[in-house]
């Protein structure tokens, strides 16, 4: 008997990709694995994810969090002068 359970749904799975939470996680990870590949060309050799993962949540990731928050909060647009 397979035990089905821990498998999630198609449509499930659908949900999850299209969720801000797991959108964010990529996007992070492609800063991180952009982060090991700049550092590996730097350094000469590859240094592999977890410190490259390390070292960016050390250096960058507060910046980067600040500067997508920015980004994707829409600007409020001017009042309008009350009328008297």
């Amino acid at each position: 008997m397979t035990d089905t359970s821990l498998k999630p749904s198609e449509p499930s799975r659908d949900f999850v990709k299209q969720s801000s939470l797991y959108q964010e996680f990529l996007a992070e990870r492609e800063e991180i694995l952009r982060h090991k590949w700049i550092e590996s060309e730097r350094l000469g050799h590859d240094i592999g994810f977890e410190r490259a993962l390390l070292d960016w949540i050390r250096k960058h990731r507060e910046a980067w969090r600040s500067a997508r928050r920015s980004q994707s909060t829409p600007a409020t647009p001017p009042s309008s002068p009350a009328k008297p």
